[in-house]
């Protein structure tokens, strides 16, 4: 199966992600996402990141893996109500 339609079949959640944070998932030094809930996000869910310049729009790199742990409803530990952090 090709990657798009590997996308298209199975991703849950098409992101988009700024370069500078881009490259630190790339590079292996960030293995999370803080979101806003909105998605009905859960563990084992597909997700791409697609790196995407505000002045230029996507740059055609993209990241695809799965949610493998999610933090939600602390704001005792400062995560504002109504967003979760994902991690893979």
């Amino acid at each position: 199966m090709d990657r798009d339609k590997f996308i298209e079949r199975f991703v849950e959640h098409d992101l988009k992600i700024l370069p500078e944070y881009f490259d630190d998932v790339i590079s292996g030094r960030k293995k999370f996402e803080l979101r806003k809930n909105d998605r009905d996000y859960k563990v084992h869910d597909f997700f791409v990141l697609r790196e995407w310049e505000p002045d230029k729009g996507y740059t055609g790199r993209d990241y695809i893996n799965i949610i493998g742990y999610i933090l939600k409803d602390c704001p005792e530990y400062g995560l504002m109500d109504g967003y979760i952090i994902f991690g893979w």
